[in-house]
């Protein structure tokens, strides 16, 4: 009889705990003081409106009495939004998750983060493992590449750009679209990586070719099914997530490299909620939230969990990506370069 009543209880208190299957250790803890908290207000970047939508939907599914809140801008804004916020003593977010790496030096360097090792880290998949920061103040969440892009409706898969430097062909003069490294991480990132493999020259002989300059490297996907241009360098998961919706949109995995993006997620030290924080950052890392951003074309982090049907998984892909030291001293750089080449 003992027995049976020690098994019922902890069949209870097991069931305290949502979505056990993947429970971490101490979660109910953390859920416990999470729930006292009440709400936490996430800055994001790296996903676009609906699908951080679809993520906080998850979020407080899995952990009811926990409202997420998000505010989904460009990486730039991200940063400047945070920094006022900081400047003026002001406590709002309680997490941060830019595609732009090069802040998460300066926000460790100026003491605005604070340490968390997750419980779920060992379900990261080791090749964003190099990513996460060594004192645990920051780690890598989220996950895409930057390719080439094209409007299936206007360009035959045949004609449709191959490597990088196909951008530069005259024949795409007025149709060609790219995003704006002054606001975005992710064009931020690109630019840097298409200077350290061409040279300056590169984006010397792309402004001859007029490309329609969007802020957010999402804007290429807008422009495409708009058909105001036809060509582009744009994100995979957004594209793909509007192909999917069956616009007329294809993706080539470039011979000289996808453009690998890594997104880290960090916890502010003076974050109002803490303990929702850290909650927060294990989901992201799980794999519930994984096998949801799949669904809403993203790649996923976690090693368990397999990319969409007919996307590739970035295992599978060549990339190249900047160092970390690349991306902070190279994007302030191609800021001002990108302004004197472009005029914007």
């Amino acid at each position: 009889m003992m027995h049976r009543l020690i098994l019922v209880v902890a069949v209870i208190a097991t069931a305290l705990v949502p979505g056990v299957a993947g429970a971490f250790d101490g979660e109910k803890e953390l859920y416990d003081a999470a729930r006292k908290e009440k709400e936490l207000t996430w800055y994001t970047a790296h996903y676009n409106t609906e699908t951080a939508a679809a993520i906080c939907s998850g979020f407080e599914k899995q952990y009811p009495g926990v409202a997420c809140k998000y505010v989904r801008t460009t990486a730039q804004v991200a940063y400047q939004r945070l920094a006022q916020d900081q400047k003026a003593g002001i406590a709002q977010a309680s997490v941060i998750s830019s595609t732009d790496a090069s802040h998460y030096g300066k926000m460790k360097q100026d003491g605005w983060l604070q340490k968390y090792r997750p419980k779920n880290l060992a379900e990261l998949a080791d090749a964003f493992k190099p990513y996460n920061d060594p004192d645990d103040l920051f780690v890598a969440t989220a996950a895409g590449l930057v390719l080439l892009t094209y409007n299936t409706a206007a360009v035959p898969a045949g004609e449709a750009p191959k490597k990088w430097t196909d951008l530069l062909d005259p024949k795409w003069k007025n149709k060609v679209s790219i995003g704006h490294p002054g606001f975005s991480g992710y064009v931020g990132t690109w630019v840097v990586q298409m200077k350290k493999l061409y040279g300056w020259d590169y984006f010397k002989k792309l402004e001859l070719n007029k490309p329609r300059i969007g802020r957010s490297i999402n804007d290429t996907v807008t422009m495409l099914n708009a058909r105001e241009s036809l060509v582009a360098a744009g994100p995979s998961a957004t594209t793909l997530e509007s192909r999917a919706k069956g616009n007329p949109l294809g993706v080539v995995y470039p011979e000289d490299g996808a453009v690998l993006m890594v997104s880290p997620t960090g916890i502010l030290k003076n974050a109002p909620a803490p303990n929702a924080a850290k909650l927060f950052e294990e989901y992201l890392l799980s794999r519930a939230c994984n096998e949801l951003i799949v669904q809403h074309a993203q790649d996923p982090v976690n090693k368990f969990v397999k990319p969409m049907a007919g996307g590739k998984s970035i295992a599978e892909v060549k990339t190249i990506r900047p160092t970390y030291e690349e991306i902070d001293k190279g994007i302030p750089e191609v800021k001002e370069l990108f302004r004197e080449t472009f005029g914007i």
